[in-house]
């Protein structure tokens, strides 16, 4: 099973779970929480809908065939989040943990990257744009460079 999803709702995580879970083996999730890092007290992510699905299908399809997944999930949320909110759950399966495991930092570190959002944010009165940050490249990087064995 894979699966892709870039949507406005609420991600229910258990169920996402679930559902790798039906294909057995060993199962290693991340979940991302909007942070209220500087007073942020709203989050809004856009995206180029077609452009983002597929970005993330790419990744999804390269941990597949580099750690051999069963299972493979990404939901990302766009449109407005408030702190403690779901902003992504990524998951995977495998018939091994360590592939498990892996793949699934290996997703989450190449989303932060190579999927086209754009993130604003408001603090107090302000709104404004959110760079990419460097620790998230050279994240990143590493499974560019093919530094993290797979």
């Amino acid at each position: 099973m894979i699966r892709v999803l870039v949507s406005p709702q609420t991600i229910d995580a258990a169920a996402e779970m679930a559902a790798l879970e039906a294909d057995g083996g060993a199962v290693a999730t991340f979940t991302g929480l909007v942070r209220a890092d500087d007073g942020v007290s709203v989050l809004e992510l856009e995206h180029y809908p077609g452009a983002t699905e597929a970005a993330l299908m790419r990744l999804v399809e390269e941990a597949r065939a580099r750690w051999g997944l069963t299972a493979a999930t990404i939901v990302h949320r766009v449109g407005p989040m408030r702190p403690g909110e779901r902003i992504v759950f990524v998951g995977t399966a495998s018939a091994h943990r360590a592939a498990a495991l892996e793949a699934c930092a290996y997703l989450i570190d190449r989303l932060k990257t190579d999927a086209p959002f754009w993130k604003r944010e408001t603090v107090g009165d302000e709104t404004r744009w959110v760079e990419a940050r460097a620790h998230d490249e050279a994240a990143a990087q590493r499974w560019r460079d093919g530094a993290a064995d797979g």
